[in-house]
């Protein structure tokens, strides 16, 4: 059987870890530390960790200061408020300073499920991706999640990174080691390039065994490193390819679609590109799997998609 993990709980896990080897490193949390899976530090280490109640800004403009005394602040919320709530203070004190304030934006997406659109982030990447100095991760799995979280430590200035709520298998081989900037080829086929990020990964590579037994071969990317983007792979693996897909738990509006549209139209010969994700809506309550479904997002109808967009 297949074990199913949350990429928070491999974030808390890792943090944890992460305290341990390094005594620089500051925990701060908008009264969600349960829910973020920051207790774990919480506990270990109650000297280094900073429960801000529901004061997400505050939270914010106390971790520039504390990264300004040269420590390691990880700041923690839900997504949707870290880079909605807070966006003005993370642009004035943390991106525009290139301070070193890693933001966690945990139960991201759709996949948050019932709290509704109110609490499900689609336009996270969006605004963290326009933000000058800042670098934006989306972990696959929980064991990119653990490399992802102890590697960001060390990564310059401000780094914005996305963790959900829904289960999802082990993704990445056992030779994989997360490199920030590095997208990941998980599987090559010459029709059809399929580039996805976060909880869709797994929902492309079942799409891409589907579409197999159509006889339509193809490659599926993990693009966890959204900014700054892997253009060199991303080029070369939709120049073998007639058609690009994107898939992306987030508005397909300023994601990681719209990352990869800019990069092939900027190299001049740009396949033909399908940008699946949510089509500029706002997301509603149910359950997580039932919200992918109707967003297209399961791998039935991104096969279907796919199929039904392909050049004839």
């Amino acid at each position: 059987m297949t074990l199913l993990t949350e990429t928070r709980f491999a974030y808390g896990d890792a943090l944890l870890k992460l305290g341990a080897e390094n005594s620089q490193v500051v925990v701060l949390d908008a009264d969600l530390y349960k829910s973020t899976r920051t207790v774990l530090f919480k506990e270990a280490y109650p000297d280094r960790f900073f429960d801000m109640g529901i004061s997400e800004a505050d939270m914010v403009s106390t971790a520039a200061g504390l990264a300004s005394t040269g420590l390691i602040p990880y700041c923690n919320s839900f997504a949707i408020f870290l880079p909605g709530v807070c966006y003005v203070p993370i642009r004035t004190q943390i991106a525009y300073p290139k301070l070193p304030v890693r933001l966690v934006g945990s139960s991201a997406g759709l996949t948050q499920g019932p709290d509704g659109a109110s609490h499900q982030s689609l336009e996270d990447i969006s605004l963290m991706r326009g933000m000058p100095n800042m670098t934006v991760l989306a972990p696959v799995d929980a064991v990119e999640t653990a490399q992802m979280t102890l590697a960001s430590a060390a990564m310059p200035g401000p780094v914005y990174m996305r963790v959900g709520r829904y289960p999802v298998p082990r993704v990445v081989p056992d030779d994989y080691r997360f490199q920030v900037g590095k997208a990941y080829v998980l599987r090559s086929g010459g029709d059809v390039a399929i580039f996805a990020t976060g909880h869709m990964v797994w929902k492309a590579l079942e799409a891409a065994d589907l579409l197999d037994q159509a006889h339509i071969a193809a490659s599926v990317v993990s693009v966890s490193t959204i900014k700054p983007l892997d253009g060199s792979l991303v080029r070369s693996v939709a120049g073998q390819a007639s058609f690009v897909v994107t898939i992306e738990e987030h508005s397909i509006i300023g994601g990681l679609g719209s990352a990869v549209a800019e990069c092939l139209a900027e190299s001049g010969n740009s396949p033909r590109l399908l940008r699946l994700g949510v089509q500029d809506v706002f997301g509603e309550s149910g359950a997580a799997d039932e919200l992918l479904e109707k967003h297209g997002l399961q791998p039935k109808p991104i096969a279907a998609s796919i199929q039904a967009a392909l050049p004839r």
